[in-house]
């Protein structure tokens, strides 16, 4: 497969308003999008998932091959798939690729990953803590992990806006599977003087959002904002 033909793959499905309405999502004006919408995408990516070393390959010039590169990847067999991470994750660069890069075999090898998630939070870069903070949200958010949460989200540099609001995202899923130790986390003396306000308030703002936390819980949150 040359990368002129999965080029032309890539257009045949391409929608052009849809391209301007994603793009507007991403917020960065320096990604070039195609337009083509995600369900088609991870199809592209199921047709070509036993040949990620030749989609690795292709430029990342565009948000669309980066996204199947990834997709692709992430429905490899564990063993398969952390012989790729380290390839994989410098190439994320904004939000929706990150939060769409949850790969499903990570969830029979939990304790596995948690170092890869480590090395990722302690990285000073945007997306490599996004993508840690993330990947738990998407498969740790459960009593035995708790306290490698709190204290990831503790490590997280949350000056980096979308770091920052994955914690918040973090926070409000923990709160709503979780509500009496994520209250015990957020009123905590060591734990205030870490979380900065904003990732706090917007914490309890999601988690007000949802509708699996009862109109006193909502109340209380409400109360404990910074």
């Amino acid at each position: 497969m040359r990368y002129e033909e999965f080029l032309a793959e890539l257009k045949a499905s391409q929608d052009l308003e849809y391209r301007q309405f994603h793009k507007r999502l991403l917020k960065n004006d320096n990604i070039n999008v195609l337009g083509v919408r995600t369900p088609i995408m991870k199809k592209i990516a199921k047709k070509y998932k036993n040949a990620v070393d030749e989609l690795l390959s292709f430029p990342d010039e565009y948000y669309e091959v980066t996204f199947i590169k990834l997709s692709a990847v992430a429905l490899l067999t564990y063993d398969k798939f952390v012989e790729y991470i380290d390839k994989c994750v410098p190439l994320i660069d904004n939000w929706a690729t990150c939060d769409c890069f949850a790969p499903k075999c990570i969830e029979k090898h939990k304790d596995e990953f948690l170092p890869y998630i480590f090395k990722y939070l302690s990285e000073d870069k945007e997306f490599y803590q996004r993508f840690a903070l993330t990947t738990l949200l998407h498969f740790y958010v459960e009593d035995k992990y708790l306290q490698i949460l709190f204290d990831s989200i503790k490590k997280a540099d949350l000056n980096y806006y979308y770091v920052h609001m994955a914690a918040a995202w973090l926070i409000a899923e923990i709160l709503v599977k979780h509500y009496d130790k994520a209250v015990e986390f957020l009123t905590d003396k060591t734990s205030l003087e870490v979380l900065d306000k904003k990732t706090h308030n917007k914490a309890i703002q999601k988690a007000v959002e949802s509708y699996r936390l009862s109109d006193e819980q909502k109340n209380f949150l409400k109360g404990i904002k910074r």
